[in-house]
C-alpha cells in the first residue's frame, strides 16, 4: 500500500502556463523556452500541455494547481509555489529609454520615473526603485516614453528589441543593459507537480553537463544561459 509520504509516479504530462512572448513561448508551442523545456521533459516520456494566458494570470493557475507550472518566473515571486534549484534562462533585463536622455546604471536606476508590464516586481529586484508605473500592455510604450510619462521603460531584451522593431524611429531610443535575472519554473505545491520538479531538477543538471541545450539556444541567436563563470 502507498504511504503517504511515496513518490507519486511521474505523470506522461506536464500542464504549463505561460505568458505568449514572440519566439520565446509563442502559443502555437514555437520559440526558445519551450524548445528547451521539450528538451528537458520529453526525452523523460513527458509531454508538454502548454496554455497561454497573461502572467499574472498563469501565476494564479499554478497557485491553484490548476496547471503543473507557470513559466517564466523570478526566484521566490511568491511563497506559495515551488522554485526549482534549476534555472531553464535567464533573462537579460534592459532599460528602454529615449536616446537623449543619459544611459542609466543599476545605481543610478532608482532616482528615475520607471515603468513596466504589470505583475513583474522589478521593484523587488532592482535596487533603490522609488517611483514606478505598472502598465497593463505593452502597446503603448513608446509614446509613453516620447511623452516624458515616465523615463525608462524596463522589460526582457527580446520583448525591448520587438518594440523597437516596430518604432517609426528606433533610432530616437536607447536601450541599456541593467540586470541578469535567473527564470524559473515555478510548481504548484502538490505532490505531482513536486515529482515534476524534482525530474526537471535531475535533468537540467545532466544537460547542462553535457551541454546538450547549447545548440537550441545557438539557434535561437540567445546567449547560453549556463556557461561557467
Amino acid at each position: 500500500l502507498a504511504q503517504a509520504g511515496d513518490a507519486v509516479p511521474t505523470p506522461s504530462v506536464i500542464h504549463l502556463a505561460s505568458e505568449d512572448w514572440e519566439e520565446y513561448t509563442a502559443a502555437d508551442g514555437h520559440g526558445l523556452g519551450w524548445d528547451v523545456l521539450r528538451a528537458v521533459f520529453e526525452p523523460a516520456g513527458v509531454k508538454l500541455d502548454i496554455r497561454t494566458e497573461p502572467y499574472t494570470r498563469a501565476l494564479g493557475l499554478a497557485q491553484r494547481g490548476e496547471v503543473d507550472a507557470c513559466v517564466g518566473a523570478y526566484r521566490d515571486e511568491t511563497s506559495d509555489l515551488l522554485y526549482p534549484h534549476w534555472n531553464f534562462d535567464t533573462d537579460h533585463i534592459y532599460a528602454l529609454g529615449l536616446a537623449s536622455n543619459p544611459a542609466p546604471t543599476l545605481d543610478t536606476l532608482g532616482s528615475y520615473r520607471l515603468a513596466w508590464v504589470r505583475g513583474y516586481k522589478y521593484q523587488d529586484y532592482l535596487p533603490n526603485v522609488k517611483s514606478f508605473n505598472e502598465v497593463v500592455r505593452r502597446t503603448g510604450i513608446l509614446s509613453m516614453l516620447t511623452h516624458n510619462r515616465a523615463d525608462y521603460y524596463i522589460d526582457a531584451l527580446t520583448e525591448i528589441d520587438y518594440l523597437l522593431a516596430r518604432a517609426r524611429d528606433p533610432t530616437q531610443f536607447r536601450r541599456t543593459h541593467i540586470a541578469e535575472l535567473p527564470l524559473y519554473l515555478c510548481f504548484a505545491d502538490n505532490p505531482k507537480a513536486r515529482t515534476l520538479m524534482a525530474l526537471f531538477d535531475q535533468r537540467m543538471a545532466l544537460l547542462v553537463k553535457s551541454g546538450e541545450l547549447k545548440p537550441i539556444f545557438a539557434k535561437w541567436k540567445q546567449p547560453y544561459p549556463f556557461d561557467p563563470d
